[in-house]
């Protein structure tokens, strides 16, 4: 039997400590968000919808970024145990620079719609946190006011080849003047993306007043007591060049472009040259061969083409094919540092975050992004310690399963595609990390009769689907013949 006895208030205090209050309502909010889903609950509760929206949303019914965002959840970490990782490295070099950190800001347009501080908030905190930042051509900052705000830290631009090309021509030697020391060549927007959620909040640049817009703006005066009390929100960078925000926007999106423009602008622009948006193995070894500098991994935030590859699944075998040495990165559905440490172990060089970035900005200005990229490295540097590794060489395919939700459906016709035709839903299955596995197998999407008898027969669900698998090769080789 334990002996009681009267509390002693000493030892109370000993075990309790009162939190000190904070007065300050911003740096209250930020110290109380500990994901970038709690900065994404902050922007939405201050920011009028049709900004937030803007930022949050995506194209058609968004299962591009949907699908993006599921696809880092499933993973499935391998840590390694007992190897000492107290101290860990995050720095990395990327296209010729140091970078503090395998992130950096993706470029984004209307930047200062979403918070009036805009870019000059994540060039600085980016120039704080030794990580890059890239201007967008639609950005709301121009090029020279951007470096003012980054004078020492590494300042990338994005490109969109304007119809009017001299325009574009114009913005490369800017940017170049400026000491930007990388181009991102943008190849995803041949036409604009239909953003549903703009529509339906007839979002405009200026925003239009209408009775939705203003009951909506009441609960948030502050938005607009910043919007009104700062300079006017336009596309900086192209302020110069005349026409209307529709005019603007509208030569941006160029269905003509093409690898003429790529030879073009590789003439104009001194340093490193990326490609943006690339979504297939072929163009990823075409682009590689010319000899560009780089490529992301994109389908633009799941704002253009909806339904496109997820970026993250197409990451391990652009790999393969280009070679580990090739400089591959990766953007969309990022939220979290682990999905960070998933991409460079499956071998990104890079990654690039977007609406994580805008979040934070839009939860609390400056304060906000240094809080977003904060819980970024935290995030970071936790898994990495958790799995055993010091640096960002030390990460390797076998720290990382990628699990699958949808396999594809085999094309294959007459009676071998009646056999094949799924049925229910598909089996989950990892994807496998040794060479011999690597090498592309076409997987039915649906469960099929091995699937179904796994359970009776003692076989694992990967098992199964690599009976079906042989099941298909051997299907669609009887159609061939």
């Amino acid at each position: 039997m334990v002996k009681r006895q009267l509390p002693n208030p000493k030892d109370i205090f000993e075990y309790v400590q009162f939190k000190k209050p904070t007065f300050n309502g911003r740096q209250r909010r930020l110290q109380d968000a500990l994901t970038i889903y709690d900065l994404r609950a902050i922007a939405k509760r201050r920011t009028p919808a049709a900004a937030f929206d803007y930022t949050d949303g995506a194209a058609e019914g968004e299962l591009s970024i949907l699908r993006a965002r599921q696809a880092f959840e499933d993973i499935e970490f391998h840590p390694d145990i007992l190897r000492p990782a107290e101290d860990v490295d995050t720095s990395t070099e990327i296209l010729g620079g140091p970078s503090a950190m395998p992130f950096g800001i993706a470029p984004t347009g209307f930047t200062r719609l979403m918070q009036t501080e805009g870019e000059i908030a994540g060039a600085g905190a980016a120039g704080a946190a030794g990580i890059p930042f890239t201007l967008s051509t639609l950005g709301t900052t121009s090029i020279e006011d951007v470096k003012a705000a980054n004078p020492d830290g590494r300042n990338w631009f994005q490109l969109y080849v304007l119809r009017d090309r001299e325009v574009s021509y114009g913005l490369v030697e800017r940017a170049a003047a400026a000491g930007f020391d990388t181009l991102h060549f943008t190849v995803d927007t041949p036409v604009a993306g239909n953003r549903m959620r703009d529509y339906r909040n007839g979002f405009s640049i200026p925003p239009q007043l209408t009775v939705k817009t203003v009951l909506d703006t009441l609960p948030r005066p502050w938005w607009w007591f910043d919007f009104l009390t700062t300079p006017k929100l336009e596309f900086a960078s192209l302020k110069s060049t005349g026409g209307t925000v529709g005019d603007l926007i509208g030569q941006a999106m160029d269905p003509t472009i093409s690898y003429e423009d790529l030879a073009t602008i590789r003439e104009l622009w001194p340093g490193k040259i990326v490609i943006k948006g690339v979504q297939n193995v072929p163009d990823a070894v075409k682009l590689i061969d010319m000899g560009v500098d780089g490529l992301v991994l994109s389908n633009h935030g799941g704002r253009q083409l909806d339904r496109a590859p997820i970026p993250f699944h197409l990451l391990p075998r652009v790999v393969r094919e280009v070679g580990r040495d090739a400089t591959v990165m990766i953007d969309t559905g990022i939220m979290n540092g682990a999905d960070i440490v998933a991409s460079v172990a499956l071998g990104a060089k890079f990654t690039h975050i977007g609406r994580a970035y805008l979040y934070g900005l839009m939860a609390g200005g400056r304060a906000g992004v240094d809080r977003t990229i904060a819980i970024l490295r935290s995030e970071i540097e936790r898994t990495m310690k958790l799995l055993g590794v010091q640096s960002l060489e030390e990460l390797e395919p076998r720290h990382v399963t990628q699990l699958t939700r949808v396999l594809p459906v085999p094309v294959a016709y007459g009676e071998a595609a009646e056999a094949l035709a799924p049925t229910s839903a598909p089996v989950r299955t990892p994807r496998a990390t040794s060479k011999a596995a690597a090498k592309p197998r076409t997987k039915a999407a649906a469960k099929t009769p091995a699937a179904e008898t796994a359970a009776e027969a003692g076989t694992t669900p990967l098992e199964a689907v690599e009976q079906s698998s042989e099941a298909v090769e051997a299907a669609e080789k009887a159609v061939a013949d």
